[in-house]
């Protein structure tokens, strides 16, 4: 039956060569599209470790002052923020806040352990975004006084890449590229600043201290909000800002909103894939039907024998479903020598896990579409009577 199947698929090479390359053509995009699903879902299902509702972003520019006076401003700054009503912490931190598009990268023993998130933040950054502490301690005033060796907070990503053992990271020594070594005081569960779709990178936190902002110059303050706050708390931040610092000048966005920005921007790839791979799979569904349709009239003769020697109508039906998804085969093979070749040479840099799932999924896609466009000609096939068939020819 299946030496048959391809013996027929053969003869009529040249009139399914065309149909054959539109399933090659959308097995490559329906791969494309589902590698990048299969990622985005899996990085999804990794906890993203902060809480941003009612969490607001001041950036600020603090002009001509001088660092000196930049210091003493930002002081005031602070600490009329933290009495406002309806304001519940502030958090100075560096500019690679949540979903702002900003990362500072480091790496660890000489670049063994590449592209980890960096963050200089306040002490009061965990009460502001929720962090959840899982080991060790957080940055308290304790470190606001130099010592041999800085503190550092890593997250859990980083401590299973630094001890794949399951060794505690807490009191170990960390080497940072061009810097001395740092020591853990803490391990939280995570700190995804680059979204929930975003690929997970580890994360390590340095403090930043009041005194820092004279060195570091602070210009970002994540602000946690009483629930309900709005306009009029804004308003109310901004002028404070513009009072205290002459010169000043602020800028106020809401993390939700900052995180819906960021989706659309994430997904519009992907949303434009689909909608393309969309278009190519009613293009081979026609192609497919249309091709099934036109080898059913052709065929009505040999069809009409087959079923006058005794061929059951089941059988006819099964026969063009056979050549349908034979014919999907053929450009299933083209399209999987295509496939493989992304794990192989690591084009996108994805897992391995995730181009074989998209394989699958882009070859299940089109096995599915194959036998719904054989079904009705299959019908239609074995409705064929003999006599019937027979007289027309």
């Amino acid at each position: 039956m299946i030496r048959h199947i391809f013996t027929l698929l053969w003869n009529r090479r040249r009139a399914n060569g065309l149909l054959i390359l539109e399933i090659f053509l959308a097995y490559v995009v329906l791969f494309a599209v589902g590698t990048i699903g299969t990622s985005l879902w899996s990085n999804y299902r990794q906890p993203l470790g902060f809480r941003y509702d009612n969490v607001w972003e001041v950036d600020f520019s603090s002009g001509t002052q001088s660092k000196a006076e930049r210091y003493v401003t930002f002081e005031q700054v602070l600490a009329r923020l933290r009495t406002t009503p309806g304001v519940l912490a502030v958090a100075p931190t560096a500019s690679n806040t949540p979903f702002s598009f900003n990362d500072s990268r480091t790496s660890i023993d000489d670049g063994a352990l590449r592209d980890i998130n960096y963050y200089f933040v306040g002490p009061e950054l965990r009460e502001v975004v929720g962090l959840k502490l899982t080991a060790g301690r957080w940055f308290d005033q304790r470190d606001a006084t130099p010592g041999p060796h800085a503190p550092l907070v890593i997250d859990e990503q980083l401590q299973r890449a630094l001890y794949p053992r399951g060794e505690s990271a807490v009191g170990k020594l960390v080497p940072l590229n061009g810097q001395a070594k740092q020591r853990v005081i803490g391990v939280v569960s995570a700190y995804r600043t680059d979204g929930e779709l975003k690929e997970v990178h580890a994360s390590m936190f340095s403090p930043l201290m009041p005194a820092d902002s004279a060195t570091h110059e602070v210009r970002v303050l994540l602000v946690r909000v009483a629930p309900g706050s709005g306009a009029a708390l804004e308003k109310r931040l901004a002028d404070d800002i513009r009072r205290i610092g002459p010169g000043w000048t602020s800028t106020i966005r809401t993390l939700p909103e900052m995180h819906r920005s960021q989706i659309k921007v994430v997904i519009t790839r992907p949303l434009l894939l689909s909608v393309m791979s969309v278009f190519l799979l009613i293009n081979v569904a026609l192609g497919l039907f249309g091709v099934l349709w036109l080898a059913i009239s052709a065929r009505r003769a040999e069809l009409g024998v087959r079923r006058a020697l005794g061929a059951p109508a089941g059988a006819i039906s099964r026969l063009i479903v056979g050549e349908t998804l034979a014919l999907t085969t053929f450009g299933l093979v083209l399209g999987l020598l295509v496939a493989v070749q992304f794990p192989l040479l690591g084009v996108w840099g994805e897992r391995t896990s995730v181009y074989l799932t998209a394989m699958a999924l882009a070859t299940g896609a089109l096995y599915l579409l194959a036998i719904i466009c054989a079904l009705y000609p299959g019908r239609l096939a074995a409705g064929i009577q003999p006599a019937v068939a027979l007289r027309e020819e």
